[in-house]
């Protein structure tokens, strides 16, 4: 099943049909055995706390109404957990010297994990992600992104795009939260995809760069091919600290363009991962 949070609620979709939640999202998604708590929802419909929606009223408050399915929570990133990833880190900074060092934190036990946004800094399904300006080789990063929960629990999943400046992070490995870290950096959504038990390895996801219309980018990968085991992922992030409403954490990358292409303004990018449906985002410039 799906959450949505939209300007007008909260939306969980489901095989039987739609629901409005009448709970605020932080208290919602860090609900103790998440699956089974919406299903109780859904079974309880007209409660008080959850209302059925027709499907075409449901269809009216996600078309352009979706916000980012994050409320108070933190998103962080994992970095290297994918071969590709890893190769594409060491070419951009061979010449600082800095290549070895992606090289060593793939084959480490420790993981690459680091900050990567506030909530108010994310954008959602068909808003724009922003491109540095002093920035000449600009790429986007398409990532299964994991909700965890306040207990630690991987409780849902949605789309990540990690969007980087290959050239600034190449220069110094110092200047990796200049590269990622900026406004509208990173984008979450459509919704959160909750599961009775952990996502298939056999998940597909997929990216495509438009521009004026045209394709200029096509690639897709399973998750199996990440190196890392995704509840370690989880518990590196929570192992010492805490985050009293769950935390989003990006997985890493294994479609990466090659180095001769960078995003202009205008682009418009699409994320697919099975399951989850399909994240779209255009490229500005911060204005």
């Amino acid at each position: 099943m799906k959450l949505y949070k939209t300007r007008k609620g909260n939306v969980l979709e489901t095989a039987n049909g739609y629901y409005l939640i009448d709970q605020g999202w932080d208290q919602l998604i860090n609900h103790e055995g998440l699956y089974g708590y919406l299903e109780g929802l859904a079974a309880t419909s007209g409660s008080g706390v959850t209302t059925s929606l027709a499907a075409s009223e449901a269809a009216e408050w996600l078309k352009g109404e979706l916000l980012a399915p994050v409320g108070s929570q933190e998103v962080w990133a994992a970095g290297v957990t994918y071969l590709r990833s890893r190769d594409a880190r060491m070419e951009e900074s061979k010449d600082s010297g800095g290549a070895d060092f992606y090289d060593k934190v793939y084959e480490a036990d420790r993981p690459e994990l680091f900050f990567k946004s506030q909530a108010h800094r994310v954008a959602a399904y068909g808003e724009d992600v922003y491109i540095r300006k002093d920035s000449k080789w600009n790429v986007p990063e398409p990532e299964l992104a994991l909700f965890i929960n306040s207990q630690g629990q991987i409780a849902g999943y949605t789309i990540g795009n990690d969007m980087s400046s290959r050239d600034i992070e190449g220069e110094n490995p110092l200047y990796l939260p200049q590269a990622k870290v900026y406004e509208r950096s990173a984008a979450l959504g459509p919704g959160l995809y909750v599961l009775a038990g952990p996502i298939p390895l056999s998940t597909m996801i997929r990216m495509s760069i438009y521009r004026s219309n045209s394709s200029v980018y096509k690639g897709e990968v399973a998750i199996s091919q990440i190196k890392r085991k995704l509840p370690e992922l989880a518990e590196w992030l929570f192992k010492e600290m805490d985050f009293i409403y769950g935390a989003f954490l990006m997985t890493g990358t294994c479609l990466v363009p090659g180095s001769e292409f960078t995003l202009q303004p205008g682009d418009r990018v699409e994320i697919g991962i099975d399951g989850i449906g399909t994240l779209v985002n255009v490229v500005r410039y911060k204005p």
